[in-house]
């Protein structure tokens, strides 16, 4: 089994919408891949890869790798293309497969050609399912759903509020990037889930909701920017927070994640409803240095050091620099796609300056970084202190065995650590609630 390749970039970026027409006829190709080597026809499989991973997959090695699957699951019944998302000039096409003697899913790579430039197992799914976090008590808290947004493009909500507390303070939970459901899940965990169960468990509202791109992946289509794929919504959540029965209007607080902790500092001096803002695993640099920061990250551990492998290396890091862009003109228009994302949206978001606009604040911040994070490091909130440090209604913590979900981990390891459930830390519940309820 090859391993997988670090052109298929960790990024916390990418929408479902990008590339959208393609979907059907890359769902098609990975269909027909499987049906040839059903048929064992193991040359035209062959025939789908690239020059590069033609080489690196001969067809015995292809042969040899589909004679291994069926000893292990049987014989090969069904195949069928269920997910596919753009990730930096590439595209990963999840595929369920079904054998006589159980499941196995497999991820496709494909670039712009169609050709498959990489190929390797899912993971398989997590044998534990979302366990409740210890701290979270149901007896404290109730909730109920709602919905949030302009009619006819409404998203649900769920709504946390704390049993026999009045005058609560309320948090609105916004989303990292990429499609995202109301809970922020990722593998197995759920870590707006477990902070609303959290700091309900502590008197503590929150208000979360499902990702537009999820629901609306249409509305995308067109050149879009944060606006349209977080900002809105944010505002909409906090006009709704500012409503609920019991709560605290004064005491709406902002937990932004990721893009979200990003966005965070612009959502705060746009909405002066809202009292404060958590900025937790977010990047203070450009997002082209996170991304290049994680291809680097997975070449380490990678510990292939050929020169096919750096030149692997290098290629994305050409091509992560594209998106650098600070203004469009003639030759860059709103609609070119650059990393998946359209280029309106790059330069939208390089013009803004997240630590200058925090800056500025004099609501309370909360900056948080977790040091076994490999998706947004210590370089990241080494500039958030640097610039923040001084001022009085900023507080800033390291956690050092956090990981960019806010689980408490032994190491930084890889994007499969996040399919083993693990609740987000109980010493941040109790930092974030004391810090909410505090002067």
């Amino acid at each position: 089994m090859m391993k997988r390749s670090i052109l298929f970039v960790i990024a916390l970026l990418f929408t479902t919408t990008a590339f959208s027409q393609n979907v059907i006829q890359l769902f098609n190709s990975a269909n027909d891949f499987f049906k040839v080597l059903q048929e064992e026809k193991f040359a035209d499989a062959h025939a789908f890869f690239d020059d590069t991973l033609k080489t690196k997959l001969t067809e015995d090695n292809l042969k040899k790798l589909w004679v291994d699957i069926g000893t292990k699951y049987g014989k090969a019944e069904t195949f069928d293309a269920i997910q596919s998302r753009a990730q930096g000039e590439f595209f990963a096409v999840t595929v369920e497969g079904k054998f006589a003697n159980g499941e196995q899913n497999f991820i496709l790579g494909f670039n712009k050609l169609q050709k498959i430039v990489g190929i390797f197992l899912a993971p398989p799914k997590s044998a534990v399912a979302y366990a409740k976090p210890i701290y979270a008590d149901t007896n404290l808290y109730s909730e109920k759903q709602i919905y949030i947004g302009p009619a006819g493009k409404q998203l649900a909500a769920i709504v946390t509020v704390p049993k026999n507390v009045k005058n609560f303070p309320m948090v609105v939970f916004v989303h990292g990037s990429g499609p995202g459901d109301m809970d922020e899940s990722v593998g197995a965990n759920k870590p707006f889930k477990d902070l609303a169960g959290g700091l309900g468990s502590k008197g503590i509202g929150s208000i979360r909701y499902v990702k537009r791109t999820l629901i609306y992946p249409n509305e995308f289509s067109k050149p879009y920017t944060v606006k349209e794929e977080v900002l809105d919504d944010a505002v909409a959540a906090i006009a709704s927070a500012k409503t609920v029965a019991g709560a605290n209007p004064n005491a709406i607080y902002v937990f932004g994640h990721s893009l979200g902790g990003m966005l965070a500092p612009k959502i705060a001096s746009t909405s002066p409803d809202v009292a404060g803002i958590v900025v937790a695993a977010a990047p203070a640099r450009k997002m082209s240095d996170i991304i290049i920061d994680q291809n680097k990250y997975m070449f380490d551990l990678s510990k292939d050091t050929t020169a096919e492998n750096k030149k692997y290396l290098d290629d994305a890091i050409l091509q992560i620099n594209k998106s650098r862009i600070t203004q469009l003109g003639t030759t860059i228009k709103p609609d070119s796609v650059i990393l998946g994302l359209p280029a309106k949206y790059w330069a939208d978001l390089n013009a803004y300056n997240q630590v200058a606009t925090a800056k500025n604040l004099t609501k309370k911040v909360y900056v948080l970084q977790g040091g076994n994070d490999f998706q947004v490091g210590k370089t990241d909130f080494d500039l958030w202190n640097t610039a923040l440090a001084k001022k009085k209604n900023v507080t800033l913590k390291f956690y050092p065995d956090l990981n960019h979900l806010l689980s408490p981990q032994t190491e930084k390891g890889t994007m499969g650590q996040y399919q083993t459930p693990v609740s987000v830390s109980e010493v941040l519940v109790n930092d974030l609630s004391a810090w909410i309820k505090g002067k």
